[in-house]
């Protein structure tokens, strides 16, 4: 029997959950291993040696070490290919392209605004850290030009990157959870119509359903 893989912080991370279900739509056995970060466990040397920027997640397969959660998440995809969601990161080179271009939007473009206001707004006021007005206007700005950009593609396809869920729509999950969730801006996604539909399809999937129970 294969041994599981390891993914290193806690659940309730936008970038463990990332990790989180990718693995489960692969269906790939794993163990999710706590990293106190209030006690600095992810700055100790033992930890460094597999995320030397002290940062969450890490991830360990067998002899493999890992962290940035959506490289782990084509390691995974590419690794796994013949079990799960076989089409989670493609089957050939042009889905596989296609896949890629959104994951770049959503890290270059969607994480860096939707990120700062998951922290501004669902995690300072919890943290008792002084809001900043201007970074969470400033975000929201930035967010808005960039889910016009996605309501006009979600009006041609069904996915950001095709009429398939595949990575581009899974690592939207985590951001886009905190905020139509946990904040009051969720009519940022929920006001666009071909936005709302899609975050209804991919937020219903039985392996994000499981991320968030494991969150709780």
């Amino acid at each position: 029997m294969a041994t599981p893989v390891k993914v290193y912080g806690p659940a309730f991370s936008t970038a463990v959950s990332r990790v989180l279900a990718c693995l489960i739509e692969k269906e790939v056995e794993f163990q999710l291993v706590a990293v106190n970060m209030a006690k600095g466990e992810h700055k100790k040397p033992d930890y460094l040696k597999i995320q030397p920027f002290g940062q969450v997640p890490a991830f360990q397969d067998e002899s493999v070490s890992l962290f940035e959660s959506r490289a782990i998440c084509r390691y995974v995809s590419e690794k796994y290919a013949n079990q799960g969601n076989k089409g989670l990161y493609g089957t050939n080179p042009l889905e596989k392209a296609s896949i890629d271009q959104w994951l770049e939007a959503e890290g270059q473009s969607f994480s860096p605004p939707s990120s700062a206001l998951v922290f501004q707004l669902a995690f300072a006021p919890r943290m008792k850290i002084k809001q900043d007005e201007g970074l969470i206007r400033q975000s929201e700005e930035k967010l808005k030009k960039v889910l016009d950009v996605y309501e006009k593609r979600l009006g041609e396809n069904r996915y950001l990157a095709g009429d398939e869920f595949t990575l581009a729509d899974l690592s939207h999950l985590p951001n886009t959870q905190y905020l139509v969730n946990a904040t009051d801006r969720g009519e940022l996604f929920t006001s666009r119509e071909n936005v709302a539909r899609w975050w209804g399809e991919i937020s219903s999937r039985e392996s994000w359903k499981k991320v968030v129970g494991m969150q709780k």
